[in-house]
């Protein structure tokens, strides 16, 4: 699902218009982007909560000269997943797959 496809269900499930769905949606979005950006935690009970983590500087490797290279520090966006959407995704009694 793209954030189209999250308009046209917010559109259809709460009654409203394309617009106003649109707009609610990036309203949305632009919220828990600017707490992101303030270092704030966002925490959506039943879905789970946004962090920032901070990655270390490191030495990188070229793959095809083998050479170093200095790769910054830098913020990166951190999803977990809230206990009811792991019991959504991950039914009691499921087997895990494994994968060959």
């Amino acid at each position: 699902m793209n954030k189209s496809d999250l308009v046209l269900e917010v559109a259809r499930a709460a009654g409203l218009s394309h617009a106003v769905s649109e707009a609610v949606v990036t309203a949305v979005f632009e919220c828990i982007t600017e707490a992101l950006a303030k270092g704030e935690l966002v925490e959506l009970r039943g879905l789970g909560t946004f962090t920032v983590r901070q990655r270390l500087a490191r030495i990188g490797r070229n793959p095809k000269t083998g050479a170093g290279i200095d790769v910054p520090a830098r913020k990166v966006p951190f999803f977990k997943m809230g206990r009811e959407l792991r019991a959504i995704l991950n039914p009691e009694g499921a087997r895990d797959e494994v994968h060959a």
